[in-house]
C-alpha cells in the first residue's frame, strides 16, 4: 500500500520484488504494526523522510524468504524459513526488506501477529524505561496517551519493572483499558485537570510522555525534584519548549530517546530487547492488545491512529 504524494490516501500497487542486498533479509509479511510515525511518513514530516511514492510500515513479522550475503540474526546466519520480527521501511506490503541487524527470531510459541506488535511499542518502552530512565521499583511513573499502542505497552512494562503507574488517557473507556493492564491510578484527561491530579498524588519520578502540548506542560510541572522525563512523541501536535531554569532548580533530567537512532548507535540492543519481550509474552507476563485489520484497510488504520481512536495496537495482515 502506497501514497503517490504527500498526504495522499494509500492505494494498492504492484512493484517488482528485489533481491536483498548484503546484510538484508526479505520477509513474507504476516503482520505489519501501525504507528503514529506512519502518519508522519505519509505527510513528509517524519525524522527519516521518504520521497513519494511512500509505503509506510516500520515494523513487521513473518517468515524469511530470501537472504543477502552475510545476513546474521541472533549471532547465526539468517536463512529462509526463519520466523522473525523486524524494523524496516515500507512494511505495509506482502513482502518487505529489512536489515538483519534490526531483526530478531520469533519463537514458535509466539503468534506472529503479536510479534508484529512488539518492535516499536514494546521495544521503545523497555529500552526507554529500563535503560535510559533507569526506572526503579517503587518509583512513580506517569504514562500519557496510555491506551494507545505505545502508551499501553509502557503501562504493562512499568508494572513489570515494579513501578507505581499513573495512566492518563482520554475518556472512560480508554482509562478502563489502562486500568485493566495494571495501572495503579488512571486520569481521564477529558474531564480531569492533569496537573492538579498529579500534584494531589504527590508528583512523579518518571514520565513516558507521548502527547506533547498542554499534556507535556502539566507533566513537567508535576515532576518531583530529580525526576526523569521522556518526551516519546507528540501525538497531540505540540512540540514542547522546555524552560531550562526549571530543570536547574528542580534537578530534572529530560531524556531524548528515538528507537531507530538508538539502534544505529548500538545495533545489538534490538535483538536483546526483543528476546526479553518475546520471552515475557510467551510466559504471559506481557499480553499485547492487538486489533487485526486487512492490509486493504491501511488508510482506515492510519486515520484511526491520526485521530487517536485506536486502542492498543493495530496490525495489518496481508
Amino acid at each position: 500500500m502506497s501514497a503517490p504524494a504527500f498526504n495522499a490516501p494509500l492505494a494498492a500497487s504492484e512493484v517488482q520484488l528485489r533481491a536483498p542486498s548484503a546484510g538484508e533479509i526479505r520477509v513474507k509479511v504476516a503482520g505489519c504494526g501501525v504507528n503514529f510515525a506512519d502518519t508522519l511518513l505519509v505527510a513528509g514530516k517524519y525524522q527519516e523522510r521518504l520521497e513519494p511514492p511512500i509505503t509506510p510500515g516500520l515494523e513487521i513479522s513473518g517468515v524469511i524468504e530470501a537472504v543477502g550475503d552475510g545476513a546474521m540474526i541472533d549471532g547465526r546466519p539468517a536463512s529462509p524459513g526463519m520466523r522473525v520480527a523486524a524494523m524496516c521501511q515500507r512494511g505495509m506490503a506482502e513482502y518487505a526488506i529489512a536489515d538483519s541487524r534490526a531483526a530478531a527470531p520469533a519463537p514458535e510459541a509466539l503468534d506472529l501477529i503479536d510479534a508484529a506488535a512488539a518492535p516499536v511499542a514494546y521495544g521503545t518502552g523497555l529500552v526507554a524505561l529500563r535503560d535510559r530512565a533507569r526506572l526503579a521499583p517503587g518509583e512513580r511513573l506517569l504514562v500519557t496517551g496510555a491506551a494507545g499502542g505505545v502508551g499501553l505497552t509502557a503501562v504493562e512494562l512499568g508494572k513489570l519493572l515494579g513501578a507505581e503507574v499513573i495512566a492518563a488517557a482520554r475518556g472512560a473507556e480508554k482509562c478502563a483499558i489502562a486500568a485493566a493492564k495494571g495501572a495503579d491510578h488512571v486520569i481521564d484527561t477529558d474531564k480531569d485537570d492533569l496537573r492538579t491530579v498529579l500534584k494531589g498524588l504527590g508528583g512523579i519520578d518518571v514520565a513516558y510522555e507521548t502527547v506533547g502540548g498542554d499534556v507535556w506542560d502539566a507533566t513537567f510541572r508535576a515532576a518531583r525534584p530529580g525526576a526523569r522525563l521522556l518526551p516519546i512523541g507528540f501525538a497531540g501536535g505540540g512540540v514542547p519548549q522546555i524552560p531550562a531554569n526549571v530543570l536547574l532548580v528542580k534537578n530534572i533530567t529530560i531524556i531524548g530517546f528515538y528507537w531507530g537512532g538508538w539502534m544505529a548507535l548500538d545495533p545489538s540492543v534490538f535483538g536483546d530487547a526483543l528476546k526479553q519481550i518475546f520471552a515475557w509474552i510467551v510466559d504471559g507476563r506481557l499480553k499485547p492488545e492487538v486489533t487485526r485489520m486487512p492490509l486493504a484497510q491501511a488508510e482506515q488504520a492510519l486515520n484511526a491512529v491520526r485521530e487517536r481512536r485506536a486502542v492498543g495496537k493495530l496490525v495489518l495482515t496481508p
